[in-house]
């Protein structure tokens, strides 16, 4: 059969569908978005909840959120930027950070609902694989979200899955297994529980920092400069992160950062072009005629001179 180009005619573009806005730019994956949203008809106007985890080049996101007919709603946002509050200063994108971060969301969404008394979750990480469990008939039950990765790739040791342990561990109940935590084997369909117990306390970032300063100390001492300026060494380490955990267990409630809003509000002003009304606009443009008018007087006045 020889071959046919296809044509595409009036017919074909009569019928063609715009894929929705967010797909174009390649930032929503509708498919695992609709299974995430979509809300059994038997809990009516019941929400259903997702862990959003997002991870930029400088922090570490995670949000409660739930949809509705207007938009997603968030229910209460966590950064690893707020972390140096509980003394973890620096790493504020690796996993161990992405756990606290996730701690840190579960802690206060659950402060938020009244619940922090009553699910206080794993105080003290093992590295075993620990679901919140309901109390009983008389008490309310766990609160639930499902983890949403976005567009990132499910891969083993991903720092999402660091952000879902953490919740996991703060007291929300996150349906979950071992599969991608670090130190799960494939073969033996078995965990380690020391290696993911190490990357909950950062031992993992303990070990680079002792394995460099061995082989390379110039290198070490320009990647862990910020470290080594406030005197941390890699056996200080666990006792930071164990530290800050405590912390955040003890008052994850949200402070908004000190800012002169006056001074930053004046100075975005400065910028900003101000709106004018109908008879400044009309005024705006009388002189920019009589400019162009003055201006092309004065051209004609040059060339008669020039002819002269």
């Amino acid at each position: 059969m020889p071959f046919v180009k296809v044509q595409k005619n009036d017919a074909y573009f009569s019928r063609f569908q715009v894929k929705p806005r967010r797909r174009r730019e390649g930032k929503t994956d509708y498919y695992a978005r609709k299974r995430l949203v979509a809300q059994a008809k038997n809990k009516y106007a019941s929400p259903k909840f997702r862990l959003v985890v997002r991870i930029t080049n400088r922090q570490v996101i995670c949000q409660i959120v739930y949809a509705k007919l207007q938009g997603d709603v968030v229910l209460t946002q966590a950064t690893s930027k707020e972390l140096p509050r509980y003394g973890i200063n620096h790493g504020l994108t690796n996993w161990t950070a992405a756990y606290a971060t996730g701690l840190l969301v579960a802690r206060r969404a659950l402060t938020k609902l009244g619940l922090a008394d009553k699910y206080e979750g794993v105080t003290e990480p093992s590295g075993e694989l620990e679901l919140t469990e309901p109390l009983g008939e008389d008490e309310p039950r766990p609160f639930k979200a499902y983890l949403d990765v976005g567009l990132r790739r499910t891969s083993t040791g991903s720092r999402v899955f660091g952000a879902m342990k953490g919740a996991s561990d703060g007291g929300i109940f996150i349906p979950h297994n071992t599969k991608r935590f670090p130190g799960f084997d494939p073969e033996t369909k078995t965990i380690d529980a020391e290696t993911l117990q190490k990357y909950i306390v950062g031992g993992h970032v303990a070990e680079y920092m002792e394995s460099l300063e061995e082989e390379d100390d110039e290198r070490f001492k320009k990647q862990f400069s910020t470290y080594l300026a406030e005197d941390i060494g890699s056996e200080d380490i666990e006792e930071l992160y164990t530290s800050a955990y405590a912390a955040i267990r003890e008052d994850p409630v949200f402070k908004p950062s000190e800012k002169d809003v006056a001074k930053w509000k004046a100075e975005s002003q400065k910028l900003r072009q101000p709106k004018l009304n109908r008879e400044q606009r009309r005024e705006r443009v009388e002189q920019k005629i009589a400019a162009y008018k003055a201006g092309r007087a004065g051209a004609e006045e040059e060339e008669e001179e020039d002819e002269e």
